[in-house]
């Protein structure tokens, strides 16, 4: 097999993948509007539960509150020790943490993809060929960033509450 052969080969499978790549960008981009209105629920909820659940730390009794996920599984398994509760809380965070790393990936694979073709439609003096090409490339990339965009601040602002959660469940447990 010579190395002709190979870049043909690389260059067929990369464009067999084109169709996949943008079918799950187009995935995570309905995803991450289904995550970011489940952030606004989960933050309204929080917001009308806070009194509720600052005022059962100063009872000492826990009980659930609507919005605050890591406390209510600390309610629901008591004994449940802080590396299970913090493996608990990454769990709930891991979905959106990995879009928001690979919907970039994912943009920039499928802005790579019809660079090919562009550049072979510029040696072949094909201006149409090469703005088609250009077109889906940087599309592709915008809706990737854009998924990202909008993942990145639910996760960071939950991150910041389930640690907040936790540090509340030490003290609760007196530790």
């Amino acid at each position: 097999m010579n190395i002709q052969s190979i870049e043909s080969l690389m260059a067929n499978v990369s464009e067999i993948l084109m169709a996949p790549v943008l079918l799950v960008i187009f995935v995570l981009f309905i995803y991450a509007f289904f995550a970011l209105g489940h952030f606004i629920s989960q933050y309204l909820a929080r917001k009308q539960g806070r009194s509720e659940y600052q005022q059962q730390f100063k009872q000492n009794n826990a009980y659930q509150v609507a919005g605050y996920t890591i406390h209510n599984f600390f309610v629901k398994n008591p004994d449940a020790s802080e590396d299970e509760l913090e493996v608990f809380a990454l769990k709930k965070l891991e979905k959106l943490r990995i879009i928001t790393r690979i919907a970039p990936m994912l943009g920039l694979i499928a802005t790579m993809i019809p660079m090919g073709p562009a550049l072979k439609a510029l040696s072949d003096g094909n201006i149409q060929g090469i703005s088609e090409n250009l077109i889906v490339a940087f599309a592709a990339v915008i809706w990737g960033l854009v998924i990202s965009t909008l993942t990145f601040w639910p996760a960071s602002v939950k991150k910041r509450w389930f640690a907040d959660e936790l540090i509340n469940i030490r003290k609760f447990r007196g530790e």
